[in-house]
């Protein structure tokens, strides 16, 4: 789950790490405000204005912007708020902003150059531990940095049994060139944030930039965050922090119906149970000249009411040509699928998209049975060879 970057300050401060601070605001009106109240308590005479998408980049796309005056944070705003922000990722349909952060000028007036950093830590599943990325090219695409200059990232990896270690916090804030007091606030910085990443089950935290001022304070001046699903049943507080305006509503629906779907581009759509099937159907209906038009996993306890939720999400993208169901049957029956597949039918009514369904496992032949005496226009197949074919057919029809 990803949380906007004012909630992921406020989780930073909570564990110790010095921010750039800021108030949120939903309205032009309420930006102003929370520029005076900024000022009162901060002191600061110039506001960033940032957009609050769950996309990075923003400040290509102009949802990022510097305002000198109450007069300028009242315009710009006025401009971020409602529109269709377009970055690097967010795809060319953009996301809608719907609030903005009023920071604080951190530059100090007078300060030519101030040092910028990267640094995060997320889980390497290769090691299957937690790693600090940083470099001295903060600021920047860290992906650009890796490409262009390789040499400048620094990867330092965490055993989860024992922790950060004192001495792999020094390492890298040598690494980074600091000295002196900058150092002592680096090492403080880097222990902080790994605990905000360790105590909130997060799979991500990015800080980009990492700003060490004149006076050789070490502050996050953005921050990005991905906390783990799978974890947030104990993160309750976290889980609140959900912003649904930022997700698929299609997601949004799948997820109330306790499926697990992820929305792709293509318009083969595919119901499937358990991951790995997920994957291997992907790949059939690349093969079969097809492209995926979701990730969709019923679980193993697929039932009625999960298949026709499954079924009304996947026709409500109309870029869906064809459907392939491919239910494997371990811990769910096949008949107890077929059975569903028959009454979301039924229940759905008027469906024109073809319907391609592959069996296999415990009850197949019963299964296969119940979709032959249905009645219903629902192709069958047995192999995933046959479920290919099948989908090279109804493609071939529908072009």
């Amino acid at each position: 789950m990803n949380i906007h970057e004012y909630q992921a300050k406020e989780l930073l401060k909570s564990y110790g790490v010095r921010i750039q601070e800021g108030i949120v605001a939903s309205t032009p009106q309420a930006a102003v405000e929370a520029a005076r109240q900024l000022s009162a308590e901060t002191g600061t005479k110039w506001f960033v204005v940032k957009a609050q998408i769950h996309a990075g980049g923003r400040g290509k796309g102009g949802g990022v912007k510097l305002a000198k005056n109450l007069d300028q944070v009242l315009d710009l705003s006025t401009q971020i708020l409602g529109m269709q922000l377009v970055t690097p990722q967010t795809g060319p349909e953009g996301k809608k902003v719907h609030k903005v952060l009023i920071a604080q000028d951190v530059y100090y007036p007078g300060e030519s150059q101030p040092k910028e950093y990267y640094m995060s830590i997320l889980l390497d599943r290769g090691t299957s531990k937690p790693v600090i990325i940083a470099s001295t090219e903060g600021g920047m695409d860290i992906e650009e940095v890796a490409h262009n200059n390789p040499g400048a990232i620094i990867r330092e990896y965490i055993d989860p049994r024992v922790g950060l270690q004192q001495y792999q916090a020094r390492k890298v804030a040598f690494q980074l060139g600091l000295e002196g007091e900058a150092f002592k606030e680096m090492v403080k910085f880097i222990f902080a944030l790994y605990k905000a990443y360790n105590n909130s089950d997060a799979s991500m935290f990015e800080i980009n930039p990492v700003l060490k001022t004149s006076d050789n304070k070490i502050l996050a001046v953005d921050a990005k965050v991905n906390l783990d699903d799978n974890a947030l049943y104990r993160q309750k507080a976290l889980a609140e922090m959900r912003d649904t305006n930022e997700e698929s509503p299609l997601e949004v629906e799948a997820s109330e119906s306790g499926l697990n779907y992820v929305k792709l581009d293509g318009n083969v759509a595919c119901m499937v149970n358990g991951a790995g099937l997920a994957m291997a159907t992907m790949d059939i209906i690349k093969l079969s000249g097809g492209s995926p038009a979701n990730f969709l996993d019923v679980g193993g306890g697929a039932n009625a009411q999960t298949v026709e939720a499954g079924f009304r999400i996947l026709l409500k993208d109309p870029n869906v040509k064809a459907i392939l169901v491919n239910i494997f049957g371990g811990i769910v029956r096949c008949d107890r699928v077929a059975n569903g597949i028959v009454e979301a039918y039924k229940k759905i009514g008027n469906i024109q998209v073809p319907i391609i369904v592959r069996l296999q496992g415990t009850n197949a032949e019963e299964g296969a049975k119940v979709i032959a005496e249905s009645g219903l226009q629902v192709i069958p197949a047995i192999v995933l060879k046959d479920a290919a074919a099948r989908v090279t057919e109804v493609l071939a029809k529908v072009k």
